[in-house]
């Protein structure tokens, strides 16, 4: 019993973790895009650095990755082809419209373990969706709209949270795997996916082709990058959906937005007041209001035993 709550712990902390790795995401991308890596090929140079250095790993347990197993191979090139659409899709429609469509995964994930596992979608869950919603609303603009899908950056936004919440579903169902081979697979399919995205957008002139002698000026900073961070954080981003519901997953997730407003505040002069401060507690609030619920109602329970 002690060992599984340590595991919805440590998968819990894992799902923050993510989220504020890629709430600092974009400044790296800055940095790679005014050293002449714009757009989608700032993304494709992290991963195929983090795909260089894990090369060792696919080398020493090479039958987990070799053709033959589908199921392992469609989790890891799904999870990276939605990492691949939401990172692309920034490309060809508007910041909300990206945020707040992906971040229709908790509602895809409650539902979806509702009707393939029977995971109830109990009155907590229900009031951690409205709260990050609310959050996300507030951030945003209480003048925003939930957008529908009108171009390509939408489709792909949507489609980048449906696959989040379905493929979270398939790691938290699928056979005991080590998570690390999941993440190995995940960063190999997104470095492959996010190369021909960013071939096809500079291809048909959506993007302009990076300049390649600027890349070895930028290793000294990349490597480190991709061994302390970018690694750490695949693997917490698959370990977390492996252990809980999937609408959980994308509560926890959602840590993003906040991490993201704030650090955009302060280093690159975004608007930050009271809407934002009250955007990022209700999300904080959504994120943990279910750990905190089980908490309290446990807590009467040990006292009286």
């Amino acid at each position: 019993m002690l060992r599984r709550i340590s595991e919805l712990t440590l998968a819990k902390f894992c799902g923050i973790y993510s989220g504020i790795v890629f709430g600092i995401y974009w400044i790296p991308l800055r940095h790679l895009e005014s050293a002449g890596f714009p757009g989608i090929w700032a993304t494709s140079i992290f991963n195929l650095i983090a795909t260089i250095l894990i090369v060792p790993v696919m080398i020493f347990n090479w039958r987990r990755f070799v053709p033959g197993r589908p199921r392992f191979h469609f989790i890891c090139f799904g999870t990276g082809l939605g990492y691949a659409l939401y990172a692309s899709a920034f490309l060809y429609t508007d910041v909300i419209s990206v945020i707040v469509l992906f971040y229709l995964m908790p509602i895809w994930g409650f539902v979806l373990a509702r009707l393939v596992i029977g995971d109830a979608i109990t009155p907590v869950r229900w009031s951690s969706m409205v709260i990050a919603l609310l959050g996300l609303w507030v951030i945003l603009g209480q003048g925003t709209e939930v957008p529908i899908p009108n171009n390509v950056g939408d489709w792909m936004a949507l489609v980048a949270g449906l696959l989040w919440a379905g493929l979270s579903l398939m790691l938290l169902t699928d056979d005991p795997e080590q998570p690390i081979n999941y993440a190995v697979g995940f960063i190999g399919w997104g470095c492959i996916i996010s190369l021909i995205c960013a071939w096809l957008a500079t291809h048909y002139g959506f993007e302009q082709a990076p300049q390649w002698s600027g890349l070895k000026g930028e290793l000294m900073w990349l490597l480190p990058f991709a061994v302390l961070i970018i690694i750490p954080a695949a693997v917490a981003t698959i370990y977390g959906p492996t252990k809980l519901n999937p609408g959980i997953v994308g509560l926890l997730f959602m840590t993003e937005i906040s991490v993201g407003t704030v650090t955009a505040a302060i280093w690159a002069g975004e608007p930050f007041g009271t809407p934002q401060l009250i955007g990022v507690l209700l999300i904080t609030l959504a994120g943990v209001l279910e750990t905190a619920w089980v908490y309290l109602r446990r807590r009467p329970a040990a006292q009286t035993s």
